[in-house]
This record gives structure tokens, C-alpha cells and sequence, in this order.
């Protein structure tokens, strides 16, 4: 699933992000940010190979996404086999940030051996 977006559903999300590292945008079809970054993501998705990139409808998703305490939108959260590892959110996030974070995210969770 490396380079692609794909699509977490609350029936599969616990099997998306089992094993590996993905990256998980929490989006809404009425949140104009989340469709402004749509683009950005995708684009970041083709160019990374070491993350796998999904997008999960929290409008189709409710109560998984009170379980992961997403407060707001967009909210991007990484998880390392299973766990999550960080989370980055926010009406001010853009694809530079984003990929940044995703940068000293990985790069930090790898030197601590996980």
C-alpha cells in the first residue's frame, strides 16, 4: 500500500495500520482545509515509500475517532505497527509543516529503537 492513499474505514482501521508505519489523515467532506490538503497529501503519498498513507472519513467514522480523541480537523496521526506514535492537527497545518513533522517524527521514533 506504500505510495498510494488509501481508505480506513471504521471496520478496517485496526488492520490498516497493524504492521508498518502509516500515516492516517482524519478528514470531513465539510472541513475546507481537509479538501484544501487533499491534493498535498496524495502528492506526498507518491513520494513517500517508507510510510503508508490512508485517509479516514470521520463523518463515516464517529466513534473511532472519539476513541482516538481527534478534536479537530484535519488531524494526521502516525502509528508504528499498531501504535500510535504521534499526531499533528489544526486548521494552519499546509503540506510544508505536515511534512516536516512527518520527518522528525519518524526520524525521532526510529533513534529510540522502535
Amino acid at each position: 500500500m506504500a505510495g498510494a492513499l488509501a481508505e480506513a474505514t471504521k471496520e478496517n482501521f485496526r488492520d490498516v495500520v497493524a504492521t508498518g508505519w502509516v500515516l492516517v489523515d482524519v478528514w470531513g467532506p465539510q472541513c475546507a482545509p481537509c479538501i484544501a490538503l487533499m491534493p498535498d497529501v496524495e502528492a506526498l503519498a507518491q513520494t513517500r515509500q517508507d510510510v503508508t498513507f490512508v485517509k479516514l472519513d470521520s463523518t463515516q467514522a464517529r466513534r473511532l475517532c472519539m476513541e482516538l480523541r481527534v478534536m479537530g480537523l484535519p488531524a494526521f496521526l502516525l502509528f508504528q505497527d499498531g501504535q500510535e506514535v504521534g499526531r499533528i492537527g489544526g486548521q494552519d497545518i499546509n503540506a510544508a509543516r505536515l511534512t516536516t513533522w512527518l520527518d522528525e517524527t519518524l526520524t525521532a521514533n526510529r533513534k529510540e529503537g522502535n
